[in-house]
């Protein structure tokens, strides 16, 4: 699911907290539960049908029509691939920090990122099995450790300021920072927007739908692809609530709000429960996990733009496609050539931040997520018309066609992430923080729109030039496979 439990609480939430909706972030997070369960239960009643490693892409195309799913294609495919390069920004931050903290040794950002890029390369070719044993490990170990955190806040007694029951009301989700609260050092004036609250939280949980991209090397896919679909969506989004509300607890919801103003203080609204109730050991350990954890999720990502760009690149979108990037090596089953293509492009745009001097934490890993957040939020909405429209008005199998799961659910998941698109425009200048003067931030709707108008370009034109290729637009699923 390209969980990355503690990158996305200890980087997102006190984002959430400083600039969102302050300490009702966990509401948020409840919010996007809610709301992305809505979506999985639809998505997950349609991969019975349609198995194929272009998920997204597939869904809309049998659900929307050819046209909206090469539009949605290329936007899914642009999303996964700067998900990469900004997965390789909070690695390098974090990774900088781990080695000047441990081994008092400085080393450029880009020397990690490049670093990182070239594992992933070399994992994702070989052996898909490996790279998910290393996510597999580094996912347990997350878990626990903010397992401990949550449980050492529980059974002492909570924090310095009570409960925060609020915190766990889904309505306060949609409250805006402002006013006054009294931190640690006194008095502290804030202001924030409910937009960016719910956009980290719905960025916390992107790739969760990636299973369903595994479905065509997967023994029994219409089975266990809902499956994994559904539990990891309810699963992360009970444990992100939980592990939230429970550090703002441990920390003090005013003192949570007053550490998030400042980026080298936001981070104690984990950190300094830890230290209290474990020991400086186990801070230690999750500065280590933020680096293995968003290692292991820019791997993660990496595979998943791989196979987007293969299962545009099968069907011979542009004639000689099917032989380079929708190709698959030989001996080891992998989509060589497409992950080569998503290693060239997550490095051209690592040296591009270097050589700018843009930092990698709210250049890199910031921008390149506001990026791809924007586009996938889109792609999810249409995903949810696409169930509806597949099942209801196409009346594609009756059998499994039901009101609520097929229906109601998706529909009002797409609505709810329709108005996160909506919020996260109007307020996207206070999630970009100290990068929202940056020229590649005021260009984000444009590449965003360039993209999806470009697919939609391209299958209007194969549609009356080359209706062949156009006829296979999204159509590739699991019996029909070439590989297969």
């Amino acid at each position: 699911a390209t969980a990355a439990p503690i990158t996305a609480m200890v980087g997102n939430v006190p984002i959430a907290v400083g600039f969102g909706n302050g300490s009702y972030a966990p509401a948020g997070y409840l919010v996007a539960t809610i709301v992305l369960t809505l979506f999985a239960i639809g998505y997950a009643a349609m991969s019975k049908h349609i198995s194929a490693t272009g998920a997204f892409y597939g869904y809309i195309s049998h659900g929307l029509g050819r046209i909206a799913g090469l539009g949605a294609g290329f936007l899914i495919t642009l999303a996964y691939m700067v998900f990469e390069a900004s997965l390789v920004g909070i690695f390098s931050f974090f990774g900088r920090d781990l080695f000047q903290t441990f081994f008092h040794v400085d080393i450029p950002w880009v020397v990690l990122a490049l670093a990182m890029l070239a594992i992933n390369a070399i994992l994702s070719y070989f052996d898909l099995s490996l790279a998910a044993r290393v996510l597999g490990v580094f996912l347990v170990t997350e878990i626990l450790m903010l397992s401990l955190l949550a449980l050492s806040v529980l059974f002492t007694g909570g924090g310095p300021q009570g409960w925060a029951w609020g915190s766990l009301n889904p309505l306060n989700g949609f409250h805006n920072l402002g006013g006054v609260v009294n931190g640690p050092s006194g008095p502290v004036a804030v202001a924030g927007s409910a937009g960016v609250g719910l956009f980290f939280a719905f960025w916390s949980w992107v790739g969760f739908e990636s299973s369903a991209m595994y479905a065509e090397e997967s023994k029994n896919p219409k089975k266990i692809i809902p499956i994994a679909v559904v539990t990891s969506v309810v699963g992360v989004g009970v444990f992100y609530v939980l592990v939230s509300w429970l550090a703002i607890v441990g920390t003090g919801p005013d003192n949570a709000v007053a550490l998030a103003q400042d980026s080298t203080t936001a981070g104690q609204i984990f950190f300094g429960p830890v230290q209290q109730h474990l020991g400086v050991w186990a801070v230690n350990m999750f500065k280590i996990l933020l680096m293995t954890g968003s290692f292991a999720c820019g791997m993660a990502f990496h595979n998943c733009a791989a196979r987007y760009l293969y299962a545009i690149g099968r069907e011979n979108v542009i004639p000689g496609m099917r032989r380079t990037i929708g190709a698959t090596h030989d001996a080891h089953g992998s989509p060589h050539v497409a992950g080569f293509v998503q290693t060239a492009f997550a490095t051209v745009v690592v040296l591009f931040f270097a050589f700018t001097h843009r930092d990698p934490y709210t250049g890199l890993y910031g921008l390149m997520a506001l990026l791809g957040t924007t586009a996938i939020l889109i792609v999810q909405a249409l995903t949810a018309f696409a169930v509806v429209s597949y099942f209801h008005a196409h009346r594609n199998h009756p059998e499994t066609a039901h009101w609520f799961r097929t229906l109601v659910a998706p529909l009002l998941g797409g609505l709810g992430m329709v108005y996160v698109v909506i919020l996260l425009a109007q307020h996207a200048s206070f999630a970009a923080g100290t990068a929202a003067s940056d020229w590649i931030f005021a260009s984000i709707p444009w590449v965003v729109g360039a993209t999806g108008i470009g697919g939609i370009t391209l299958a209007i034109v194969l549609k009356y030039t080359a209706p062949d290729r156009y006829a296979e637009l999204g159509r590739t699923v699991l019996e029909e496979a070439p590989e297969r």
